[in-house]
């Protein structure tokens, strides 16, 4: 059962440290795919709730929203930009709020939820670092993606999934927050002409 909690926190791990821009869409896509493997190994595909949020998971997550963030990134930014900045402030730092997260679930290691929130508290970590150290409009998206997915994987958590309206509105901020960020990486500058009086 931890296999797709590996794979999700190492699409979160690899880009961040060692990922231009031009690869986040790829690994959102990977997140996604890792989040569909867990949700189907967890609650298994024998309801129709179950078979709906799969389906959410690898439209919205795997297909549309990165191919929406590789056009905008095509479109305007910079596709040599990194994630993180390169230093080893920063790596420090990330590392520490790795080891930090996964502190919470110490004295039980070896259960899933205990792994699970692990995994949560280490991609929310790791998306309020790229939110503070990168201000380029791409990565801040990219961070506001993790959170989301770690959110999403943080359902799995319950025994019970979410109801389908929870999960309808989630769908609908996670496809707002897409259009919006790519929207608004899309939209050239626009000088601001100062009065000659």
């Amino acid at each position: 059962m931890t296999l797709p909690l590996i794979a999700f926190l190492l699409a979160v791990v690899i880009p961040v440290f060692f990922s231009k821009i031009r690869a986040a869409p790829l690994w959102l896509a990977v997140q996604a795919l890792a989040l569909g493997w867990n949700a189907a190994s967890h609650h298994g595909l024998d309801s129709a709730h179950a078979l709906i949020a799969l389906l959410e998971l690898l439209l919205l997550r795997a297909a549309i929203a990165p191919l929406l963030l590789r056009r905008a990134i095509k479109q305007r930014a910079r596709p040599n930009l990194d994630l993180m900045p390169s230093n080893l402030f920063t790596w420090v730092i990330a590392s520490a709020l790795l080891v930090l997260a996964f502190k919470f679930g110490a004295p039980s290691m070896g259960d899933y939820p205990a792994v699970t929130l692990g995994v949560v508290g280490a991609t929310v970590a790791v998306a309020l670092l790229l939110l503070a150290t990168n201000d380029a409009a791409p990565a801040q998206l990219v961070a506001m993606l993790f959170m989301e997915n770690a959110l999403a994987l943080f359902e799995s958590l319950f025994s019970e999934p979410w109801p389908l309206p929870v999960h309808g509105a989630l769908s609908a901020i996670y496809l707002l927050t897409i259009f919006v960020g790519t929207w608004l990486i899309g939209t050239p500058d626009v000088p601001v002409v100062e009065d000659a009086a």
